[in-house]
């Protein structure tokens, strides 16, 4: 099986079990947040129903972002993935504009409710669960160089994060039901760190589609690697561009002007294989050879 192939059964496979565990976990949370009258629960059962949305648009997506370079596609198809990642941080939106939206509209109008004290099982469960599939998810998202799924992990992380302020709002409410507001502050808190990590991922998406490079940092250590190795007299015009969760490199390398075509030949290889052996995400090294003034 070839590395492409061996990626993408990578990444449905972790695919798949986020999606099971999210079906299941926002069934539950669903039911204990309608039977327990806790509008906060019933969010973050919403917001855990939208990561199936996520994964389904990976599964969907992945056999298309992997799939070999073509005649039409000489660079390969990783642009895709960006786009898929968009897809994920604007299904993030969506969903944390309408727990925002029904959190403000039920503290405009207020209606007594009673906690019933199952729906602390709720947020104790999803804190557990999903803290678990982000470790998964992030870790195989960082072996296989998969900006996507870093991004769904992300998903998952915030699931986590934000049943805090929800299991603050209803163990407040159980204890004083005067408290009981409390709630859809909590539903509305849970929305505004949704939307943050949204944007965060819906930024870092949209600059790979602008072919956005490297940092200034990282294109220093970059440039040091390079004129460490034997023979290279200088290097300019370094520039970077990241497609998907891996970056291309093109440089223009100063050797001495004497040295045969064979010579410069093996600088300039040694100069791709330094750069993709310390870098384990950048995939294509273009080297344009020159002789040194």
């Amino acid at each position: 099986m070839n590395t492409q192939n061996q990626t993408r059964k990578n990444i449905e496979k972790v695919t798949w079990i986020g999606l099971w565990a999210n079906v299941l976990l926002s069934l539950i949370k669903l039911v204990m947040g309608i039977a327990g009258s806790s509008q906060a629960v019933v969010a973050d059962a919403l917001h855990s129903f939208s990561d199936t949305g996520s994964d389904v648009v990976i599964l969907f997506g992945v056999r298309y972002w992997t799939a070999p370079p073509d005649a039409c596609h000489p660079f390969g198809h990783q642009k895709i993935e960006s786009f898929v990642t968009i897809s994920i941080s604007l299904i993030l939106l969506v969903v944390a504009a309408g727990i925002g939206y029904n959190a403000i509209i039920s503290l405009m109008r207020p209606v007594e409710t009673k906690l019933h004290p199952m729906v602390i099982l709720a947020p104790v469960l999803s804190l557990i669960v999903k803290e678990i599939l982000f470790r998964i998810t992030y870790t195989a998202g960082v072996k296989n160089g998969a900006s996507s799924l870093k991004a769904n992990a992300w998903h998952h992380r915030t699931d986590a994060l934000s049943s805090i302020p929800v299991l603050v709002a209803v163990t407040a409410g159980l204890i004083n039901p005067k408290l009981a507001f409390l709630d859809p502050v909590g539903a509305l808190l849970v929305s505004v760190f949704i939307i943050k990590v949204g944007c965060e991922i819906l930024g870092g998406s949209i600059a790979e589609l602008v072919d956005a490079g490297m940092s200034q940092q990282e294109m220093v250590r970059i440039r040091t690697l390079i004129e460490n190795i034997p023979h290279v007299r200088g290097v300019h015009r370094l520039r970077s561009r990241k497609t998907g969760g891996a970056f291309y490199i093109d440089l223009h390398l100063e050797v001495d002007g004497q040295i045969t075509v064979q010579q410069g030949h093996d600088i300039s290889e040694a100069v791709k294989e330094t750069l993709m052996n310390n870098k384990s995400n950048i995939i294509e090294v273009m080297v344009h050879l020159e002789p040194a003034q």
